[in-house]
């Protein structure tokens, strides 16, 4: 069966090289995130608070490619840790505003 659909094969799929060497290169980050209590995800979000300072939970998935599903227990972690705060926006309560703290600065 196999040999009828050769491009199917998993050696044969661009998208498993790319998540392999994607798996890789998150595994080289981890032990210098464990001790900071943090995720590769938590570390890119800081990332994106880091160069804007504050955005939005919509802006954030955007720049990240994250939906509000994924970021948003993410979040939470992350202020219960002190590196974010969560602010609803003075001009729309549906929108949740994330700033980075100064612990999440250092």
């Amino acid at each position: 069966m196999a040999q009828e659909y050769e491009q199917l094969l998993l050696k044969n799929q661009l998208c498993f090289p790319l998540y392999a060497c994607s798996r890789k290169i998150v595994g080289k980050y981890t032990p210098y995130l464990k001790p900071l209590g943090l995720t590769y995800t938590q570390y890119v979000v800081l990332m994106a608070l880091w160069e804007h300072d504050t955005l939005n939970v919509g802006q954030l998935g955007s720049i990240l490619h994250l939906d509000a599903g994924t970021l948003t227990p993410l979040l939470k972690r992350l202020e219960t840790a002190g590196y974010v705060t969560r602010e609803r926006s003075k001009d729309d309560e549906r929108v949740t505003q994330i700033s980075i703290t100064q612990k999440g600065n250092a």
